[in-house]
């Protein structure tokens, strides 16, 4: 069904991983933040959304993730996305978030990045 979203979220090694599965768009999209905010809140250090489960996603999905950015900014979490497919891939490309959100492939490549990038003293501010 159209705007259909799930989220899990796992701890794993100093990390959190949230999977998100489904379509992020305009139905799914607040959805999506109303399930981010808390997670991302939790005091976690590093979030992963492993978004290997969206099928689609549009500007509004853009813009929760990108909204889930600003969040983890302001709380001094990093926060990366791994496993994304081709549509919403290419949506990040062709809008230059991928400049602003980190992309990598697996969820396991992004826990390593993220979990390098605290461990340095001047990360966090």
């Amino acid at each position: 069904m159209a705007g259909d979203v799930l989220v899990e979220a796992t701890a794993s090694d100093g990390c959190l991983v949230v999977r998100v599965s489904g379509e992020l768009d305009y139905v799914s999209s607040p959805v999506l933040m109303e399930e981010l905010q808390p997670l991302i809140a939790r005091g976690d250090r590093s979030v992963v959304l492993d978004l290997s489960g969206v099928t689609f996603c549009d500007s509004s999905g853009l813009n929760a993730l990108l909204s889930a950015r600003q969040q983890a900014e302001r709380r001094g979490v990093e926060l990366a996305v791994a496993g994304v497919p081709q549509q919403p891939r290419r949506v990040l490309q062709m809008t230059g978030a991928d400049q602003l959100l980190p992309v990598h492939d697996t969820v396991t490549e992004a826990e390593t990045a993220l979990r390098h990038r605290t461990d340095r003293p001047d990360a966090r501010g």
